[in-house]
């Protein structure tokens, strides 16, 4: 029978890359991995691992190994949640990942409520965009994600999750104060036009939709500065470096220095999603959390009408 240690310690040295980088994430020294390796390489009585100038390679049993690897330890992971559960929310834990602004807003509200109501349940958050989050739902390292979707540029849904729709969080223009837009009380997307831009950066979603709707209202952004740091936009905003388009919900905390106004027609739209996996056991743990997660979001969808009205 394959050891599922060893067999982890294989998907961390190809994940990493070398057999270094893999002991240094697992705090293991790297006589360690070797050691498991060969061990796991004489369990399977195949080669798992090649050796060259460019680092590591898996053979094709090793790469057999990998892939069955996350799946062995999502089962794993799914008998470990269920026995906890058999004491129902009186122990157990809860584990969430999600990106800055949800961290920052949604999930601390629904942490502090579900901590009051389920105190002995541990709880812990990754703070993870999307395209991270999800692996790690999917190889038993956490519960719940948050993922989000675009209301002009929907991805198709990913069949291995089940999602549940929180809220629609519309972008807004961050001016510093005393900005010639700043008395206005909505801004046109074309009225930034020939503005420096604060933009996150290429490797985050957010940059191409923001970009798609700057070309949508006729114009090329002027994109100055790059960060994917919401408060670090709006420091870049309140010290006269650019202005930014932030969705809402990245507005709390706001900078002192700064004012937000709403975007006109044309303004890009984000819906914030909470996702767990469709298949496998569900503890109650995360069935209370993700009802108490709708409920907050009722909460800010309220908060908004009361706002606009």
């Amino acid at each position: 029978m394959l050891d599922v240690r060893r067999m982890k310690v294989l998907r961390e040295v190809a994940a990493q890359g070398s057999f270094s980088a893999a002991a240094e994430a697992l705090s293991f020294t790297q006589s360690a991995v070797s050691q498991q390796v060969a061990a796991l390489e004489r369990e399977t009585g195949a080669k798992l691992v090649e050796r060259g100038p460019r680092g590591i390679r898996l053979t094709d049993a090793g790469e057999a190994i990998v892939r069955h690897t996350d799946a062995v330890l999502a089962r794993l992971n799914d008998a470990e949640e269920e026995l906890q559960a058999i004491a129902g929310l009186r122990g157990g834990r809860l584990r969430l990942a999600g990106f800055q602004s949800a961290g920052a807003t949604l999930v601390p509200r629904a942490v502090a409520i579900f901590h009051e109501r389920h105190p002995e349940v541990e709880l812990s958050m990754t703070e993870a965009e999307p395209e991270n989050a999800v692996p790690l739902l999917k190889t038993g390292d956490v519960d719940i994600v948050f993922t989000m979707d675009w209301a002009k540029r929907p991805e198709p849904p990913d069949p291995a999750l089940e999602y549940v729709e929180l809220v629609d969080d519309p972008y807004d223009v961050v001016l510093r104060k005393g900005h010639r837009l700043a008395g206005a009380k909505r801004v046109k997307l074309a009225d930034l036009a020939g503005e420096p831009l604060i933009n996150p950066t290429s490797r985050c979603e957010c940059n191409r939709v923001i970009q798609q709707a700057c070309h949508d209202a006729g114009f090329e952004p002027n994109i100055v500065f790059r960060t994917d740091e919401n408060m670090a936009a709006q420091a870049f905003v309140a010290s006269g470096v650019g202005v930014a388009l932030l969705p809402r919900l990245a507005c709390e905390p706001l900078h002192p220095a700064v004012i937000v106004r709403r975007l006109d027609q044309g303004a890009p739209v984000r819906r914030v999603q909470a996702a767990r996996l469709a298949a496998g056991y569900r503890s109650p743990a995360s069935e209370a959390m993700m009802q108490i997660l709708q409920d907050v979001a009722e909460e800010f969808r309220e908060a908004e009408l009361e706002a606009v009205g």
